[in-house]
């Protein structure tokens, strides 16, 4: 009995606990006025990241939250703060973000969707964020064993972070499923605002440093205008907004006299989006550059890599391919019986085992022009690509948010006009 009574007395205390933890972030939420959740199956810590750049730029005192192996809070001076984790990511972590990076000056919220399951989804919204606006970056087969089989059932599960009285925002191109996003919000009192991304121009476009979509600057632009901002204020701070780890950028090298162009695209990892990829990607080389995909596959990957071979052969029309890493035997047969010729296969995987110079010399030999395109798929880690990634990360044009100084170069507007005034401000006293 004793046991039990103890057991009930803990039971007690931890409800009453939470009970005081969730009307304390209750009133704290209550006191932001804007408050975005984004969520969807692709770009939501870069649209996280670019909605947030878009507030800050106007002066709207901001705190953001990507989540991932990469997770970070965003500061509204811009700063970043790696989140430590002990253990599994968990939603609740919300949380803590709110409890020590919001205060009374805080006007907006900017969080990256953590959850997968329709309960949690229930929860992100109306426990954790209490969103009044809602991003669902897109539609994508992806999760299927807990979001749902369909894109109409995902469409559902993701509709599920929809306010009450609310504005939903997607990029979503289907038509079809659109529609099911918009009925979903309207069955909330929501409306639904599509950012088309034939708004952003392609000059636009151009004033980014890394691989970036129009459906994200699209939505970016969308936020701006429900909440007034100008169209040239939410540009400049999606330009000036630190990209996310995950984020393709684009390399140069010269090997062997053949100028090579690194596209490392590992992080995209289903159909739709490597196509729509490598559909971007095309501006930003010549039609006769030679087109070279690396397969990186993983042993614990085997369903993704013949996957991924079946896309190669049917929607990528590469000129050449290498296969790092695991199931060389299996992909490459997989291919060609898709119709892809055998001597445009090349392994330099598990099967070779090469040095970094053996991959640079393959490489050049298979330009035949000027140019080669070297687009890297399916997977970050095996052996080969880490010798790749450790090259490019080296060399002088590697992104600048790898690099200890990154925060000099990314640094909202309005931070840098304050610290311009303060200065001033602290010269005239002087004086």
């Amino acid at each position: 009995m004793i046991g039990v009574g103890l057991l009930m007395v803990v039971l007690i205390l931890i409800i009453t606990a939470w009970y005081f933890e969730k009307s304390e972030h209750d009133k704290r939420l209550e006191q932001i006025r804007i408050r975005v959740q984004v969520n969807g199956i692709r770009g939501k810590s870069t649209v996280t990241r670019l909605v947030a750049g878009v507030l800050q730029e106007a002066g709207i005192r901001t705190v953001a939250k990507t989540t991932g192996s990469a997770a970070r809070v965003i500061l509204p001076n811009g700063e970043e703060i790696p989140l430590t984790r002990i253990g599994a990511p968990t939603v609740i972590e919300i949380l803590n973000v709110v409890r020590q990076h919001t205060n009374e000056e805080t006007e907006a919220v900017v969080f990256e969707t953590m959850a997968l399951q329709p309960n949690m989804q229930v929860a992100m919204q109306e426990v954790l964020i209490k969103g009044n606006y809602t991003v669902i970056t897109n539609i994508r087969e992806d999760h299927q064993d807990v979001m749902g089989e369909t894109l109409e059932e995902i469409a559902d599960t993701l509709s599920l972070t929809i306010p009450e009285g609310g504005t939903v925002i997607t990029a979503e191109e289907l038509p079809h499923i659109r529609e099911r996003l918009r009925k979903n919000a309207e069955a909330r009192g929501s409306k639904l605002v599509f950012a088309d991304p034939n708004m952003v121009t392609d000059r636009e476009m151009e004033g980014f440093s890394y691989l970036s979509f129009r459906e994200n600057v699209a939505i970016g632009l969308v936020v701006a205008e429900l909440l007034g901002i100008p169209r040239s204020t939410a540009m400049q701070g999606m330009y000036n907004a630190r990209p996310d780890v995950g984020v393709v950028n684009l390399q140069h090298a010269n090997w062997h006299g053949k100028k090579i162009i690194w596209a490392p695209l590992f992080a995209v990892n289903d159909r739709e989006s490597t196509v729509i990829s490598m559909d971007t990607l095309k501006h930003y080389y010549h039609a006769d550059a030679v087109r070279i995909g690396i397969l990186n596959n993983r042993y614990d990957r085997a369903d993704r890599a013949m996957r991924f071979a079946q896309i190669a052969a049917e929607d990528l029309k590469f000129e050449h391919w290498i296969t790092f890493g695991a199931y060389e035997e299996q992909v490459t047969a997989r291919m060609v019986e898709l119709g892809v010729p055998r001597d445009r296969i090349v392994n330099l995987g598990f099967s070779v085992n090469p040095s970094f110079e053996t991959i640079k010399t393959t490489v050049a030999s298979l330009v035949d022009g000027d140019v080669g395109v070297l687009v890297g798929l399916v997977n970050i880690h095996t052996p080969q690509a880490e010798l790749l990634m450790d090259y490019f990360h080296d060399q002088p044009d590697a992104p600048i948010h790898s690099r200890e100084d990154a925060w000099n170069h990314y640094h909202p507007g309005i931070e840098t006009l304050k610290e311009r005034m303060a200065s001033r401000v602290s010269k005239n006293m002087d004086n």
